[in-house]
């Protein structure tokens, strides 16, 4: 088992910025992949981005040159870094971790409100 904490939302103006952090525990040996995915209200939940354990990125088209992940693998924590927030980044953003056999775990989720 893998247990995923969040921090990191709250609320600010478009244009700001903002760092989610995820902290992993338990059996960390099995996780391969980390990321963020997001939900706003009314919509589906998709994919921000993601991290290999090996480094490879992943981003969605309406994040690139806006968010960055990275990832300390020593701490066990996948970072995001969000600037130039846009209202339409509002969402309940989920910490993401697969395992090496396919399995895969969410956190609980934390709240970004970009405001106008």
């Amino acid at each position: 088992q893998v247990q995923l904490v969040e921090s990191g939302g709250g609320v600010v103006q478009a244009g700001g910025s903002l760092r989610l952090s995820c902290a992993a525990s338990g059996s960390i040996f099995s996780i391969n992949a980390m990321g963020w995915y997001r939900q706003a209200p009314g919509a589906q939940r998709e994919m921000v981005a993601t991290i290999t354990s090996g480094g490879s990125t992943n981003y969605a088209d309406s994040v690139k040159g806006r968010f960055t992940i990275s990832r300390d693998n020593a701490e066990n924590t996948v970072y995001l870094q969000m600037n130039s927030l846009e209202p339409e980044d509002t969402a309940v953003y989920y910490c993401y971790a697969a395992s090496w056999r396919g399995r895969d775990y969410w956190g609980q989720g934390t709240q970004v409100t970009v405001s106008s």
